[in-house]
């Protein structure tokens, strides 16, 4: 008989406990599942039980198991340190809204004496971010840690410094980035003189939303680290890094101009000088650019013509080229005509519903290529349709659902008037649309025809007859669905608040149901006993939350603060690499129900064995910036109307 040593047994009785504790965790939690109900009823588990007097390696395994929304159902109060880590699970799980994110924090400052900075960057040096996940939820942090005010930053300064030795990247880059958001830049870039790890980090926090004007006064110190050091590391990282300033850009295209030759720096110099609007380089860098990348795209064996670089290569050739005299112009396109097909990017912007791209320009009856990048969380298509028929073909693209009419394409209609289109494109993919654009000049539109985008995912394609001769003198198109409206402000709930009170009074009820319905609100909600049923029925929100307006502005203005339970979306990765997302409203221990399709009455059905991860998302579905193209008093009018018509 063999003996058991008694670190073994004490081992063997630890797994034990574990065990009896994750079996009462599991039969709760798989007591609680609901089926499906139908209509926007939301998936609802019983609040689980958890075990918080335990061991801190128990609890955390009992917290580590439960999705968000069964988290967040456990009992959590600020009078009491056992509640101390379902609040640290909160502020470092992913798809956490900010509110929670924000009472997590607030919470912790209490029960352990903090202030919020020591709790933020205790939770990004607890965070593994070789995981995506992780990473993305220390970024979130790191932006929740610099969007304090200077002043409390710089009474860290002494943390900071000592977090820049840290032995963990991101650690470093957020004590990096809270010293430049609180002015201390110059001293930033003596410590980092300490080690190539410590330079690295300061120029990668450049990518972080940090003051413009703190991080524009830096240029001088990163062009002087890019010119001394012969480390591959440094000089990507601050070719990164320059991409992030926004002063002198002529100066920074020239720099970025002389990395281009250089294999292990051109797809970086690449990216950078993209991120320069095509009039702001250095004007005398337009023929050398050209002249350079089609000497590269000569270069290029065609199996590799197909990359992301490559294709970012060619977009900065393309802006280029549109900067030449016409006969200049027209002799570099002919050579990179001669070996690949020209190609437009267009990436969907996060939160925003919408294209980047709102025209583009090609030569009648030339081949195109056309790569439609999706970094939003809902899916989205390109459907490019003849002159003047956007609004029939995406009513069409609705009837046509998600088995769609032609080829196949979901939401694509069998129509005479669809030219071409992709299938819907999951979150965080892309796919390419090759063809010959038509031989007759003309402006033709393009749009995502999923239900309800059109509203505000849309562009148009513009066919020449000769495009560089259009180039010399380019006349932008009309807004396809006549909206003549541009950009006012990127509206925050501060901007307005002050005038909350007073705003909404003595308005009109006509002009504000207008607006509303000009905004596209009226599409996803219902009010008046009309509208859509996307998102939540605005009758009652002034109950909801008791009269106070400036939330009510807050859920209009910033969407993902808060997202009710009943609309969070999630993003589902299956074993065969497919992306689904949806609101999930039911699930048992054999399936998932899954709403991917607003208009539809019947969920999607996943199969658990058939899914590889399923992650809530902190990003609502509804699009912010849904007001920047309107005046203050406008957005009074739309508050009045909302308030002017609830129910009791």
């Amino acid at each position: 008989m063999n003996c058991i040593s008694p670190n073994r047994f004490i081992a063997c009785l630890v797994f034990l406990a574990l065990l009896v504790t994750a079996s009462l965790g599991f039969c709760q939690e798989h007591s609680s599942k609901h089926e499906h109900h139908g209509g926007n009823s939301s998936y609802k588990p019983e609040p689980p039980k958890v075990f918080l007097d335990k061991s801190p390696r128990v609890v955390a395994y009992q917290l580590k198991r439960l999705d968000n929304q069964r988290l967040l159902m456990v009992e959590r109060q600020t009078s009491d340190k056992k509640f101390i880590p379902v609040y640290e699970a909160i502020l470092t799980r992913t798809g956490m809204t900010s509110q929670y994110q924000q009472e997590a924090v607030a919470a912790l400052c209490q029960l352990q004496d903090l202030d919020p900075s020591s709790v933020l960057l205790k939770a990004i040096d607890g965070l593994d971010t070789n995981k995506n996940d992780e990473r993305k939820t220390a970024e979130q942090l790191i932006e929740m840690v610099i969007n304090q005010s200077p002043t409390t930053l710089k009474m860290l300064t002494n943390q900071l410094q000592e977090l820049t030795e840290s032995p963990k990247e991101y650690t470093r880059i957020t004590a990096f980035a809270a010293m430049l958001a609180a002015g201390q830049g110059n001293q930033c870039f003596k410590l980092a003189t300490e080690s190539s790890d410590k330079v690295i980090s300061l120029l990668k926090s450049f990518q972080f939303p940090i003051d413009a004007s703190l991080k524009d006064s830096m240029l001088e110190q990163i062009t002087s680290t890019l010119e001394d050091t012969e480390s591959t590391e440094i000089r990507q990282a601050a070719i990164q890094a320059i991409s992030n300033i926004q002063m002198q850009p002529a100066l920074r295209s020239n720099l970025l101009f002389k990395e281009l030759e250089n294999p292990d720096y051109r797809d970086f110099a690449v990216r950078a000088l993209l991120s320069i609007p095509t009039a702001n380089r250095s004007a005398n860098l337009h023929a050398g650019l050209a002249d350079l990348l089609v000497r590269y795209a000569e270069a290029t064996p065609a199996e590799e013509r197909t990359t992301n670089e490559f294709t970012d290569a060619m977009q900065l050739a393309d802006q280029s080229l549109s900067a030449l005299d016409a006969d200049l112009a027209r002799t570099y396109r002919t050579r990179l005509d001669a070996i690949t097909v020209r190609m437009i990017r267009i990436r969907t912007v996060e939160e925003e519903m919408r294209y980047d791209v709102p025209y583009f320009v090609v030569q009648a009856g030339k081949p195109i290529q056309v790569i439609l990048e999706n970094h939003d969380l809902m899916p989205h298509n390109l459907v490019i349709s003849k002159p003047g028929t956007l609004k029939e073909v995406a009513q069409a693209g609705l009837n046509a659902g998600p088995t769609g009419g032609s080829g196949g394409l979901a939401y694509v209609p069998d129509s005479d008037d669809v030219l071409f289109a992709t299938d819907l494109v999951p979150s965080d993919t892309q796919t390419r649309l090759t063809f010959n654009a038509p031989a007759t000049p003309g402006e033709y539109p393009y749009v995502c025809t999923f239900p309800q985008h059109w509203y505000r995912m849309y562009g148009v394609m513009v066919v020449v007859e000769d495009l560089d001769q259009w180039l010399t003198n380019p006349i932008e198109p009309a807004n396809p669905i006549g909206n003549n409206r541009s950009f006012v402000q990127s509206w925050k709930v501060e901007d307005l608040d002050g005038e909350l009170l007073t705003g909404v009074q003595g308005r009109s009820k006509e002009i504000g149901q207008r607006l509303f319905n000009e905004a596209s609100c009226r599409g996803c909600h219902q009010i008046e006993g009309e509208g859509g049923k996307v998102g939540p029925d605005l009758s009652q929100v002034v109950a909801k939350w008791k009269g106070d307006q400036k939330e009510i502005l807050r859920e209009i203005l910033e969407p993902s603060h808060r997202v009710d339970e009943a609309y969070q979306m999630q993003k589902v990765l299956t074993v065969d690499g497919q992306t689904l997302t949806g609101i999930r409203v039911g699930e048992d221990d054999e399936k998932v129900l899954l709403i991917t399709n607003p208009e539809s009455s019947e969920p999607t059905v996943i199969l658990q064995e058939d899914i590889e991860i399923i992650a809530p998302s902190a990003t609502s579905m509804m699009p912010k910036a849904l007001l920047d193209q309107y005046t203050k008093d406008e957005i009074f009018e739309i508050l009045a109307y909302i308030q002017s018509n609830q129910k009791p």
